[in-house]
């Protein structure tokens, strides 16, 4: 017996009677029903599969094309760190790389700048490939877009000082501003840099503190420690000593520090001396300055000063300042300062002595 007979025979078969209770009937599906559902289904398939299909492979060519893309962004921005690597690395072992940063230095920038480059890359091929998908499957993106536009504009108005310090750290780092072990003067906070963060730099300061500054607050930076630093001492004399005499001993001072470890490798420049910084009517100035090593003039600045007071006390050249310039005429101690000067009343015959005299009482006359 064929199946459509079995089919037309099960139909056409009486319905069960009603309980006698008086309860809903359950109906019940025939197989006619679900020959029809099956059907039904079956045509919205053969309909339909094509559009699902293309869809689908809409989709897989969209991944596709978005993870060779974003490997290829990655491994280009690779490639340029690693050359801008090698770049450092040739140029530090030369005179001019002594003047530039080390080379570890330009390798961790170099990191920074790749990791931010490839975090964007990633960000902006992923989220173009997220879009195209929801697009592919027919949904209407103009309401998501507004909605991602307005919750873009409250953020940024909310966290606008994050955006700022984010923004700041990234060209501080692009432009190679400082970096780590650098010493700086951040305006709000001095001190040498143990970490650079894209919002937040952190430095130690002198007696031992650390700061966190915000990169968004940071408005001038000083970089102490990039190129080479300038050590100035300014040594103060009387006016009437020798010039020739002064300047023959501090270019004595001069040739023997810059000929002796370790201040000849400190030592970037010749110490000159600069001549009279100043002239007054009680004292003058004289300049010395010398290049030196980054980080290293204030060590520089303590030794010269050593030395000069040697060889000044060695020479017989006073050296004053300040408040001490003017008493220049106390250089010879006057013994009589110690002696009081004499009292008139010592001598008996003076009239201070006289009217100091009591006077003797007055006998009375016996009557």
């Amino acid at each position: 017996m064929s199946l459509p007979a079995v089919l037309l025979a099960a139909g056409s078969s009486p319905s069960p009677s009603p309980s006698p209770t008086g309860s809903t009937a359950v109906t019940v599906p025939t197989l006619q029903d679900a020959q029809e559902s099956a059907t039904n289904a079956a045509s919205w398939v053969e309909q339909n599969w094509s559009t699902w299909l293309a869809i689908g492979l809409r989709v897989l060519l969209i991944l596709v094309i978005a993870g060779v893309l974003r490997a290829v962004v990655q491994r280009a921005i690779t490639k340029l760190i690693d050359r801008m690597t090698r770049t450092a690395e040739a140029v530090d072992g030369t005179s001019l790389g002594g003047l530039l940063v080390n080379n570890e230095r330009r390798r961790q920038r170099s990191q920074a700048i790749g990791s931010v480059l490839r975090s964007v890359a990633s960000f902006l091929i992923l989220g173009t490939a997220a879009l195209m998908v929801l697009g592919a499957f027919q949904i209407n993106l103009a309401p998501l877009l507004a909605s991602a536009g307005v919750a873009g504009v409250a953020i940024g108005f909310g966290a606008r000082n994050l955006v700022t310090d984010f923004l700041s750290g990234v060209f501080m780092i692009l432009e190679d501003q400082y970096g780590v072990g650098d010493t700086i003067d951040a305006g709000v906070a001095s001190g040498e840099v143990i970490e650079v963060g894209l919002r937040v730099t952190k430095l130690r300061g002198a007696e031992g503190e650390i700061w966190y500054v915000r990169n968004g607050e940071v408005k001038r930076i000083g970089n102490l420690s990039q190129g080479w630093a300038t050590a100035g001492v300014d040594v103060t004399v009387k006016a009437n000593e020798d010039l020739d005499k002064l300047k023959a001993t501090l270019d004595e001072v001069a040739e023997k520090m810059s000929a002796e470890e370790p201040w000849n490798e400190l030592l970037w420049s010749p110490i000159e001396v600069l001549g009279l910084d100043s002239v007054l009517l009680d004292s003058m100035v004289v300049r010395v300055s010398a290049k030196t090593m980054p980080g290293k003039s204030l060590a520089v600045e303590r030794e010269l000063r050593w030395r000069v007071k040697r060889a000044f006390d060695a020479a017989d050249i006073r050296i004053v300042g300040g408040e001490t310039a003017v008493a220049t005429a106390l250089d010879v101690a006057d013994p009589a300062e110690t002696v009081a000067a004499p009292s008139a009343h010592a001598n008996p015959d003076s009239p201070q002595s006289a009217a100091a005299t009591p006077i003797a009482p007055q006998r009375t006359a016996p009557k």
